[in-house]
């Protein structure tokens, strides 16, 4: 796992941030500022950024950086200037005297900024305007925006100290939360930053397949009135089957890790069809005992933990519960497409599939890895 680390060519990596990563299982990409210029980056690949310099002037290829790492919601930590470069002004210097770095109250809630701050940190004394959602997380008198959040994955520190190697105890503290904050989003940010560059086209290029999701869909016989998953959901394509299973009365979900997805599910009409839901599918903001049909294409087998998705899927269903899992091409079909052979270990595979059902308290009833499908029928246990 790798995060790139943006810093002046004549510097290398510091002894505080490769520290930080190693301990968290991660390695230094690093990419010098070549004459105060960004090279073009490719994120895939990468779990995180850091910035801990900027090019001056801005150009093009750092926002576009920042803009890439953000649309994929993959956690960015901004360093001094680099906070500058997050926020797309340019640092003009640090204060040498000021007033004290302070938390705000929105700190104590963040993943990253647990106080208290040391009393000699120095304010950066240029005025910054910050995008509108970003939330502050320290200030000083007459210095406002000394470190800030944008969304939920990507932060700015403007305050002198700590990112040249030489880094007081907690801007150690703060980088050993930021690399294990990588570390554990890993997957989603994988998953994000694949899917965020497709998301606009995904719905033309792969628009033969949508009689297949529908027909899929319309085997898991919904009820009308019932509550309806669609886990994994991409642009949505087996919702409109799924409402028109559960009527009018009925409730249908889209959920996806990837916003830029929902996106275009939005994009697309789905929300005529039902709700669309930025989560984890793991830990689904879904009341307990509270859904009739789980409908989840191409998602199970590229989940590092698919058991737990398993069991949280069946503490949300009821007792009369569907899941329904589709792939509009057979494992063979797939297998052959990528030049491999079958793999025994794969899960989708009936006697891998079948006990891990079972030990999540889901029984087969229905498999089918046909040439042009996969479909793996399942209700709950008894």
């Amino acid at each position: 796992m790798a995060v790139v680390v943006v810093q002046q060519a004549s510097a290398g990596v510091p002894a505080a941030v490769s520290g930080a990563l190693g301990a968290a299982g991660l390695t230094a990409w690093p990419v010098p500022l070549n004459e105060g210029e960004l090279p073009p980056i490719d994120l895939s690949g990468v779990e995180g950024l850091m910035i801990l310099a900027a090019p001056h002037p801005l150009g093009t290829t750092g926002p576009a950086l920042v803009q890439d790492a953000l649309a994929a919601q993959m956690p960015v930590l901004a360093l001094g200037s680099g906070a500058e470069l997050l926020a797309e002004v340019t640092a003009t210097g640090f204060a040498s005297e000021g007033p004290a770095v302070k938390l705000t109250p929105a700190a104590s809630a963040d993943p990253l900024f647990a106080g208290p701050l040391p009393p000699d940190l120095r304010p950066h004394p240029a005025p910054l305007s910050l995008p509108p959602g970003a939330v502050v997380l320290a200030t000083a008198q007459g210095y406002p925006a000394q470190a800030f959040r944008l969304g939920s994955s990507a932060w700015g520190v403007r305050f002198a100290g700590g990112h040249d190697g030489k880094a007081d105890t907690w801007t150690h503290q703060l980088l050993f939360r930021f690399t294990s904050l990588v570390a554990a989003r890993a997957e989603h940010t994988a998953t994000r930053t694949f899917f965020t560059h497709r998301a606009d086209a995904w719905e033309e290029r792969f628009a033969y397949q949508t009689p297949a999701y529908e027909a899929a869909a319309f085997r898991m016989q919904l009820r009308p009135g019932a509550t309806a998953l669609d886990l994994g959901c991409g642009t949505g394509r087996a919702m409109p089957a799924l409402r028109e299973q559960v009527g009018a009365h009925g409730r249908v979900l889209g959920i996806d890790v990837t916003p830029a997805m929902l996106t275009a599910a939005a994009r697309h009409g789905r929300t005529r069809h039902g709700h669309l839901l930025a989560a984890d599918c793991t830990r689904l903001p879904v009341p307990h005992r509270s859904v009739h049909g789980i409908f989840s294409a191409g998602l199970l087998d590229h989940l590092t933990d698919p058991r737990t998705a398993l069991t949280e899927w069946a503490r949300v269903a009821t007792s009369d519960c569907v899941l329904l899992l589709f792939h509009p091409s057979g494992r063979a079909e797939r297998a052959a497409r990528h030049g491999r052979p079958l793999d025994p270990a794969d899960l989708l595979a009936e006697h891998n599939l079948r006990p891990a059902l079972e030990a999540t308290g889901w029984n087969l009833d229905e498999y089918e890895d046909a040439p042009g499908h996969f479909l793996a029928h399942a209700t709950l246990a008894g």
